[in-house]
């Protein structure tokens, strides 16, 4: 039986004037539904002068919070609150579906104000989060408007249920695999055995995406190999200065690309030798390994419980202690010394990464759509009081109050 076109209400909680693991899975998962038929907007924060697709609207300016070990760009309050109101009436979505809706922006706002078939997204994985803590007495009881939940790794459901109890489905987060394998290698970025290119993205003044952990690992892969080049793309003027001082005249083997976009990313993942994420914690799955996988570069990643899961434990990619440089330059020596080790993991990783091909990933959450419709179906579409709330397209519909 053909599936039908559903309208589908998404909300990103942080920004896309910066934008991050958690905005590029909205993005991708909105045109992966709409490359389906599926009708979607997606409704996040945003300046005016940020470019963003039609279907994206902004609920207006952002401002940066500190939020679980990161700053995240975010925006809440009555006017906010005004615009995801408006959002939802002009949507009449048949489901809406939030990610991180305990975080204090736009999805908890519009979990607090929509009623009717709801879905939640949970990407933070920590071991302790205060932040998680003080948020959750705010949408305790919103959370049983959540009909189905949906972690996107291991790591990431595990927070959920310690945090704030329940369970979630886990479905992984989503890489256009062919994207990936298909970019086209740039000479400039290409390594050569006695030059090879090792690649690092992230933010460089972030200290827990880890480049003073490659920084300090640095100088004993250059005693080994004098000829390797780093390729480090990423924001942070702070964190690329500190990286300078720290090198000195080690520095002259590094190359700080700045802010790339989405096919210099797969052009720079299809030229290099090795992908390095020296990540220290914070981590729910680890997409860039992913990427790295799909574009066929071998990954040498920090033994975080995630990358761990991703790499298969070390079928694909080379493993080291989280936060050890000198760990992390055995490991970046273990793997060029090894081509035919290295080939083996690149072709083990090629053939694992299709599990998180979005066609496969949006079939998933297809599924567990078509589940709270049916169980919101069988309920009558209502799941509280009826004079509490407006009535939508009769699968969908909004408090008011």
């Amino acid at each position: 039986m053909a599936q039908r076109s559903l309208r589908v209400g998404i909300v990103c909680p942080y920004s896309f004037d910066v934008p991050g693991g958690v905005q590029f899975h909205v993005r991708d998962l909105a045109e992966a539904l709409m490359a389906q038929g599926h009708t979607v907007s997606v409704l996040a924060p945003a300046d005016e002068d940020t470019p963003i697709p039609d279907y994206i609207t902004s609920a207006g300016k952002a401002i940066p919070v500190k939020y679980n070990g990161s700053v995240a760009r975010m925006t809440f309050g009555p006017r906010t609150a005004a615009k995801v109101r408006r959002w939802l009436k002009e949507g009449e979505f048949d489901i809406l579906h939030l990610h991180e809706p305990v975080t204090p922006s736009l999805g908890m706002l519009a979990l607090w104000i929509a009623q009717g078939p709801i879905v939640g997204t949970f990407h933070t994985a920590l071991i302790r989060s205060r932040a998680l803590q003080m948020a959750y007495p705010l949408v305790r009881q919103s959370l049983e408007k959540i009909s189905a939940r949906i972690a996107v790794s291991e790591d990431a459901r595990r927070t959920l249920v310690e945090h704030m109890g329940g369970d979630a489905v886990v479905i992984p987060n989503g890489v256009y695999v062919e994207k990936f394998a298909s970019a086209s290698a740039l000479p400039d970025w290409t390594g050569t055995p006695g030059a090879p290119t090792i690649a690092f993205l992230g933010r460089l003044d972030e200290p827990r995406k880890g480049l003073p952990v490659l920084t300090g690992a640095i100088p004993a892969i250059l005693a080994e190999v004098p000829g390797a080049r780093f390729l480090v793309a990423g924001r942070g003027d702070d964190g690329q200065a500190a990286a300078l001082e720290a090198l000195g005249e080690q520095a002259r083997s590094v190359e700080f690309l700045g802010s790339i976009s989405d096919d210099e990313k797969a052009q720079l993942l299809s030229s290099v030798d090795l992908y390095v994420a020296p990540q220290t914690g914070g981590e729910s799955f680890g997409i860039v390994l992913v990427e790295a996988m799909s574009a066929g570069a071998c990954v040498v990643a920090s033994d975080l419980g995630a990358f761990e899961r991703v790499l298969d434990d070390g079928q694909a990619g080379f493993i080291f202690r989280v936060g050890d440089s000198a760990d992390l330059a055995r490991a970046v020596l273990d793997a060029l010394a090894d081509p035919a080790g290295r080939a083996e993991k690149i072709s083990y990783a090629s053939r694992s990464v299709l599990q998180f091909d979005w066609s496969t990933v949006t079939g998933q959450v297809l599924t567990v759509y078509e589940m709270v419709l049916e169980a919101s179906r069988a309920l009558g579409g209502v799941r509280e009081d009826p004079s509490s709330i407006r009535p939508g397209r009769g699968r969908w519909t909004e408090v008011t109050s």
